[in-house]
């Protein structure tokens, strides 16, 4: 059970997180329960915690994983639902968050999910395999200007324009319906010289992968969401693996811990807006000997803030 997932950044984030003992919090990424076990092995009898997943697998694994620790409580739910799922349970505030935006690695291995380009499956994706369409239908249905913006918007992809054009001439002939089909197309489209530079697909299995399952679409929101049911002296801590991910939790970060916004040649502060929270740091990545056991957290990275007023206002 404990190979469900390589959990990244586990005692640092576990650290930020600065456990007390009776305290109340939420893993809003339950995976493998790498984080979650961590922080029940910190809490005492009274502690309680949370766990949100949105793929129905991790939490069978959840449950089976936390069964009879009566601390635990596991939901079925996107993280953008978090408030929703403390008002259904009775809980107010809590007094820590995290959140791991990466794929698991059992997505990631498992060929039936079709996320990797390095197993021959159908060309998923999705996070809840019960809803939404599936990458193969995304691509289908999209028009060569859409698969562009989304691979270069979500994949960064230098050859997003070339790449969405072959996609939608091999269409035209036969549906894509597997990963190796796509990532045979990917690399007909790119020069030469990046096929053999490494596997050119990456980018764009990335980017239908945040496409599809909305995954930059409400995180901006998710994370405010995330804040404001902190308790005071509470702490969020995200770990994300792209730099779009990391620019929006920075941001987020960055407002949180933002105070007056007067005209800074102002002589005095006239908003009498305060810092809602602090950073607990700038940002951690993984050390050598993380990256030595789990290659995959080599794009990980940390960052942590600590709630200190309610409302900017607040004295």
């Amino acid at each position: 059970m404990s190979e469900y997932h390589l959990t990244v950044l586990l005692r640092e984030t576990v650290d930020a997180l600065n456990v007390k003992e009776n305290g109340t919090y939420v893993d809003c990424t339950g995976g493998g329960g790498g984080h979650s076990a961590e922080i029940l092995s910190r809490l005492g009898r009274g502690g309680r915690l949370i766990v949100l997943d949105r793929d129905p697998d991790a939490v069978a694994v959840l449950k089976e994983r936390f069964a009879g620790d009566e601390r635990v409580t596991v939901v079925h739910s996107e993280f953008s639902a978090l408030r929703q799922v403390l008002d259904s349970l009775g809980v107010d505030l809590v007094d820590g968050v995290v959140a791991d935006l990466g794929v698991s690695s059992h997505q990631l291995d498992d060929p039936a999910r079709g996320f990797s380009y390095r197993y021959d499956a159908p060309l998923d994706m999705r996070m809840d395999p019960g809803s939404g369409i599936t990458a193969a239908q995304l691509i289908e249905t999209l028009d060569e200007r859409e698969i562009t913006r989304i691979l270069y918007q979500y994949g960064e992809e230098r050859y997003a324009r070339s790449i969405a054009r072959a996609i939608v001439r091999a269409r035209e002939k036969k549906s894509i319906e597997t990963t190796f089909e796509l990532s045979e197309i990917v690399k007909s489209a790119v020069p030469a010289a990046v096929r053999r530079a490494g596997q050119p697909a990456r980018k764009t299995f990335q980017a239908l992968r945040i496409a599809l399952n909305h995954e930059l679409d409400t995180l901006e929101e998710s994370i405010n969401t995330m804040f404001d049911c902190l308790a005071v002296s509470g702490r969020i801590a995200i770990i994300t693996f792209h730099s779009l991910e990391d620019k929006i939790a920075k941001h987020c970060i960055t407002e949180f811990c933002r105070g007056c916004d007067c005209d800074p040649a102002a002589p005095v502060c006239t908003c009498g807006k305060k810092p809602r929270a602090r950073t607990v740091f700038r940002s951690v990545t993984p050390g050598e000997e993380e990256l030595e056991n789990n290659s995959r957290a080599r794009s990980a990275r940390l960052r942590a803030a600590e709630k200190i007023r309610m409302s900017v206002f607040d004295d």
